[in-house]
C-alpha cells in the first residue's frame, strides 16, 4: 500500500515530497546455513503452506524523487511495536508519521531536512501479531509489528519446558496475569507456583489462589477472588508448551534491510519491485532502549553479515542500551522483558560478552567480544553507544567499558565510542515533571541534541573516515567510576532526599545444565555468580562529574540523578527507569530554612544576576559545539529553553534586551541552514 505524497503533500525544502509505503513482508530461512544456525530451535521450524516461515509489517517514508534524497536510510526496529524516533528526529509523535501535516515541524525535522529515507519493520513477536498475514490497512499502520514467528515442534510431538512470569500490577483492579506461553497441561496445578512479596528483598511467600483461564488473546492466571495488590511483586513458575522461535526476528531484520539495500525485486514474486532499489549507500540504525539491546545481540550473533556476505548496517546509534542484550534467542524467551531494580528479574539479558572489545570472563572462562563474528566476516558496523546514568544504576552499564571482573578500564573498540549522558534518567520526563510512583520529581534532562550531533558524527565516520568525539565515560583511572556507597559517590545529604545506594546486581543466572551452549533451560532460573559493576561519581551538588554534561548539568539549577526510589508501601525499592530532579533553593534564606540546611548553594548565590547565568549557559553550549557534541542548528533553541528554565527556577530576570539570535563562536551555518558542520 502506498500513499503518495505523504505529509498532506508538503514538500521538504531541497528534497521535495515524500511518500509512505506500508505492507507485510514474509520470508523463509535455511536452518543449515551457518548464518541461521545460531537461532535457537531453528531446526525445529517448518514453513507454512505458502513457504513462509515468518512475516512482519513494514513502514517506509522515502523521497518521491530519490535523486533528491541523501541515499541514506535511518532504520528503526520498533520498541514494543512503536516508533520512538520523534524526539531525536524533531518530529511530532505518533506511529503514523506520514500523516503529519504541520509544515513548520516538517521543515525543521532533522532527518527530513537531510533527505533520509526512514524504514521500520516488525521483529518482536511479543509486541503483537497478525495471524492472517494479510496486507496492512490504514487501521493497523500504527502498529508496524504484524510479525508472526514459527513455533518449534519435535517430530515426536509438542515441546514443553519450564517457563517463568514476573508480574507487577499497574493498577488496583487487575485480577489476571497474562502468560507468554500456554500451559502444557491446564488441568494440572500441582507443579505450578504463584508467589507474592512487597519488597524486592523480601522472601517470596505463597500467592493467592488461582486458575488457568483461556482467553481470545491467550492463556492467563486468574485469581479465584480479589485482585493483585498494586505494585507488589508476583512470580509464577509452570511447565509451558509450544515455544515460538523468537530468534527468527534477528534474521527478519537482516534479510529485509539487505533486500532493500542490495536487491531489485522479490525473487518469489518478481512483480514486486524494491522501492529503494539502487539508491541506498548507507544504512544507520536509531534505537531507544529495547531495540538497542536487540542490536547488541544482532551484532554479537553475526547478523550484520547478509546472506550475500555483505554488510547490512553501516552504523548503529544506540540510545539507552549499554551493556545488555535481549531475552530473545532462547527457548521460551520473552523479548518484551527488561530487568531493573524491582522489575523483570531472572530474565537473561545481560550476559557475557558485555563489551565491544575482547575480554576474558573469569566466571565462565571464555574470551569473547560482541564484535568477534563481524570481525571474522569483515562486516562490522560502526557504533556510537549513548546511554544514561540510569543504565549504571539498573543495568550494570559499567561492564561495557570495564573487564568482567570489574578490575580495569577497557580501551575503545576501533568500531565504537561510548558516551554517558551525565545524570540522565532512562528517557526524559516532561517539564514540569511529576513524581509518578517515585519519591522525588522525575528527571527532565533531554539527550536529543547530543544524539543528533553524534548521528552526524557517525555518518562522517562511515562516509569520510572522520573519527567521532572521544568516549566520555567514568573510569577507574580518573577516580570517577566508584561503588554506589554514598561516601564513594560523593552525593550530598539533601534534606528530604533518601540515599540508599541501591543498584541492580548483574548475575550469571543458572538455567540448568548446558543452557549457555543450547539456549534451552531445564530449570526455572536462579541467581548465580556476580559480575561487579559500578556507578559514576558526583560533584558536591549531586550531579555526575564524568560523561557528556548537558548545559543543565554544567550550569545547574538542580540536582539530577539517574536513579530514583519508590514511594508508598514499596518505599525505597527502585523506581525503575526514573531519575530525580531536585531543584536548588532560590535564596540563601530558603536554604537555611530547612533543618539541617540544604548543603547546595542557592540559585541566587550562584547567579546573582541574569548575565551571570546567561554567559555561563552560552559558554556551555559553545563548548559542546566545539567538541562536536551539539549541532549549531540546535544551539539557539537550547539557549532559549535554558533561559526559560532559569526564569522558572529563580534566576533573576534580564535587565536588558536579550539577543534574539546568539552568536556562538564555533558555529558556521550553511546558507540553506542544513549544514552538518560543527565549527
Amino acid at each position: 500500500m502506498s500513499q503518495s505524497p505523504a505529509f498532506a503533500g508538503h514538500a521538504i525544502p531541497g528534497v521535495g515530497q515524500y511518500e509512505k509505503i506500508l505492507g507485510v513482508a514474509c520470508g523463509d530461512l535455511n536452518p543449515s546455513d551457518p548464518k541461521n544456525a545460531v537461532i535457537v530451535d531453528i531446526e525445529l521450524t517448518h514453513p507454512d503452506a505458502n513457504g513462509n516461515l515468518y512475516c512482519f509489517d513494514f513502514y517506509i517514508l522515502k523521497p518521491v524523487n530519490l535523486a533528491n534524497g541523501a541515499h541514506k536510510v535511518m532504520y528503526e526496529p520498533p520498541n514494543r511495536g512503536g516508533k520512538t524516533w520523534n524526539t531525536f528526529a524533531r518530529v511530532p509523535g505518533g506511529n503514523d508519521p506520514g500523516s503529519i501535516t504541520d509544515a513548520a515541524a516538517l521543515d525543521n525535522a532533522f532527518l527530513l531536512q537531510r533527505g533520509y529515507t526512514m524504514v521500520w519493520s516488525g521483529w518482536d513477536f511479543a509486541a503483537g501479531k497478525n495471524t492472517t498475514k494479510t496486507a496492512a490497512s490504514p487501521t493497523t499502520i500504527t502498529l508496524p509489528v504484524a510479525h508472526y514467528a514459527p513455533t518449534a515442534a519435535n517430530p515426536t510431538g509438542t515441546i514443553t519446558g519450564p517457563s517463568y512470569e514476573y508480574f507487577v500490577a499497574g493498577n488496583a483492579t487487575t485480577n489476571s496475569l497474562p502468560l507468554n506461553y500456554p500451559p502444557a497441561n491446564p488441568n494440572d496445578k500441582t507443579t505450578a507456583k504463584l508467589t507474592h512479596r512487597v519488597h524486592l528483598d523480601d522472601a517470596p511467600g505463597p500467592g493467592p489462589d488461582w486458575s488457568y483461564v483461556s482467553t481470545p488473546t491467550g492463556w492467563t492466571v486468574k485469581l479465584t477472588s480479589g485482585n493483585f495488590v498494586q505494585n507488589d511483586i508476583y512470580e509464577f513458575t509452570y511447565t509451558a508448551k509450544d515455544p515460538t522461535v523468537n530468534g527468527v526476528g534477528f534474521a527478519a531484520i537482516r534479510d529485509f534491510v539487505a533486500w532493500l539495500r542490495y536487491e531489485s525485486r522479490d525473487e518469489q514474486s518478481p512483480a514486486t519491485a524494491n522501492p529503494l532499489a539502487g539508491d541506498i549507500q548507507r544504512v544507520y540504525t536509531e534505537v531507544v532502549s529495547q531495540p538497542g539491546r536487540l542490536l547488541n545481540d544482532f551484532r554479537n550473533l553475526g547478523f550484520n553479515e547478509a546472506e550475500n556476505g555483505q554488510k547490512v548496517f553501516d552504523g548503529h546509534m544506540q540510545w539507552i542500551a549499554a551493556a545488555d542484550g535481549i531475552n530473545m534467542n532462547y527457548r521460551f524467551s520473552q523479548p518484551g522483558r527488561t530487568e531493573r531494580n524491582r522489575q523483570d528479574h531472572l530474565y537473561i539479558e545481560g550476559r557475557f560478552p558485555f563489551a565491544n572489545v575482547h575480554t576474558h570472563d573469569p566466571i565462565t572462562g571464555k574470551t569473547d567480544s560482541r564484535y568477534r563474528r563481524c570481525e571474522q566476516s569483515n562486516t562490522c558496523p560502526l557504533g556510537v553507544e549513548i546511554y544514561s546514568a540510569n543504565e549504571y544504576w539498573v543495568k550494570a552499564a559499567s561492564l561495557l567499558h570495564t573487564d568482567p571482573g570489574g578490575t580495569r578500564d577497557l580501551p575503545d573498540s576501533q568500531y565504537t565510542r561510548n558516551y554517558l549522558i551525565s545524570s540522565h534518567q532512562h528517557g526524559s520526563a516532561a517539564y514540569p515533571p511529576g513524581k509518578g510512583s517515585c519519591q522525588q520529581l522525575q528527571n527532565p534532562l533531554n539527550s536529543a541534541p547530543i544524539q543528533r550531533a553524534l548521528w552526524v558524527a557517525l555518518d562522517e565516520w562511515a562516509t569520510r573516515s572522520v573519527k567521532p568525539p572521544q568516549s566520555h565515560v567514568p573510569t577507574f583511572k580518573d577516580g570517577t567510576l566508584v561503588s554506589p556507597a554514598q561516601a564513594d559517590v560523593g552525593f550530598p545529604n539533601i534534606p528530604g532526599v533518601t540515599y540508599t545506594g541501591l543498584k541492580t546486581t548483574r548475575y550469571l543466572f543458572d538455567y540448568g545444565l548446558n543452557f549457555y551452549e543450547t539456549g534451552i533451560a531445564t530449570i526455572n532460573p536462579a541467581n548465580g555468580p556476580i559480575y561487579p559493576s559500578y556507578v559514576s561519581k558526583t560533584d558536591s551538588d549531586g550531579n555526575e562529574v564524568a560523561g557528556v554534561r548537558l548545559p543543565d548539568v554544567t550550569v545547574p539549577l538542580a540536582t539530577y540523578t539517574g536513579w530514583a526510589l519508590r514511594a508508598g508501601p514499596q518505599a525505597n525499592d527502585g523506581c525503575e527507569s526514573s531519575g530525580q530532579f531536585i531543584p536548588f533553593k532560590k535564596t540563601m534564606t530558603d536554604r537555611f530554612a530547612t533543618n539541617p540546611p540544604d548543603p547546595r548553594p542557592a540559585v541566587a548565590e550562584r547567579y546573582p544576576n541574569f548575565d551571570a547565568y546567561y554567559t555561563k549557559v552560552v559558554a556551555a553550549i559553545d563548548d559542546l559545539i566545539a567538541q562536536r557534541l551539539m549541532l549549531c542548528e540546535d544551539a539557539q533553541s537550547e539557549l532559549n529553553r535554558l533561559v526559560s528554565r532559569g526564569a522558572d527556577l529563580g534566576v533573576p530576570a534580564a535587565t536588558h534586551l536579550v539577543p534574539a539570535a546568539e552568536t556562538f563562536a564555533h558555529c558556521q551555518m550553511s546558507r540553506a541552514g542544513r549544514s552538518d558542520h560543527y565549527k
